[in-house]
């Protein structure tokens, strides 16, 4: 109930003031919980250690901190969801190689944004939804009933229909043979029942579902990312369709094809490291 109460005082907060003064706010709230938040700092550090060795530990402090803020920038858009239409994205973000889901939509066998707990995965989604695209996702429920429905009305005002993790195979698949639009984020395995592949040079467990659901019906993986800029507006980016040819032995597939789309998701990793919203120690070893 305190959850609740917090993220609805923080969404009162961020609808009562401009945008920009809003960000100030959160980061001033995101500074302070950063002094104490031992645990999450320690994991954050060694990720970014992990992605840049040869950088100093100054730093690796500093991407750190950024992060820590950009985050708190991504609640406050989170909040302001009655905000976003046409004129908002018109004005505030910048939209290239649209043209990628559309020429994926007609091959009528669904489409899999692939993305990653990176930029503003939250506002890509709310976008895709504000231009009229038939959007489902999967998420992580909440453990707090009021908090996951507060989350979920948000991504459904804004024409986000979602799957509830754990229980959204049938989902997925019925939305894909529908051919809409089905949104993953593949970066994070909930469940560690993915499979284990390397990323930077080190193993970890990444999930299997865009790859499993890609193998069986066939539909196109589409890496997207909304990328936060300088000034605090938005690039929303899509990338070449993931090109891959099935041998038939399918766990060998799965593997295979998530190697190759975990790539892009390495090499935005790397060029946004403070966007990068991995607050757990990331790699097996």
């Amino acid at each position: 109930m305190i959850n609740y109460i917090l993220y609805r005082i923080g969404q009162f907060i961020a609808l009562s003031f401009p945008r920009r003064i809003g960000y100030k706010i959160a980061i001033f709230f995101s500074d302070l919980h950063y002094l104490f938040a031992f645990k999450d700092k320690r994991a954050v550090r060694d990720n970014l250690k992990a992605v840049f060795p040869h950088k100093s530990d100054r730093e690796i402090c500093r991407l750190r901190l950024a992060m820590f803020r950009n985050f708190a920038k991504h609640i406050v858009d989170f909040f302001r969801f009655s905000k976003i239409d046409r004129e908002f994205i018109e004005k505030n973000i910048k939209t290239e190689n649209m043209h990628y889901l559309d020429e994926a939509l007609k091959k009528k066998k669904g489409v899999i944004t692939l993305t990653a707990h990176l930029g503003n995965w939250e506002l890509g989604g709310a976008v895709i939804g504000t231009l009229g695209y038939p959007f489902w996702v999967v998420a992580l429920p909440h453990k707090h009933k009021k908090v996951d429905d507060f989350f979920n009305r948000q991504r459904l005002s804004k024409g986000v229909h979602v799957l509830a993790l754990g229980k959204s195979g049938r989902g997925c698949l019925r939305a894909l043979k529908e051919n809409k639009i089905l949104g993953l984020v593949g970066d994070r395995d909930f469940n560690e029942s993915g499979v284990i592949v390397d990323f930077f040079g080190k193993p970890t467990i990444f999930p299997e579902g865009p790859a499993v659901f890609s193998l069986h019906i066939g539909s196109v993986i589409l890496p997207g990312f909304m990328i936060r800029n300088k000034d605090d507006n938005f690039t929303f980016r899509f990338e070449k369709p993931i090109e891959f040819h099935p041998t038939g032995k399918t766990g060998e597939d799965t593997k295979a094809l998530v190697s190759t789309y975990i790539k892009v998701i390495e090499s935005y990793v790397r060029k946004y490291p403070d966007q990068w919203y991995m607050f757990r120690r990331f790699w097996l070893q």
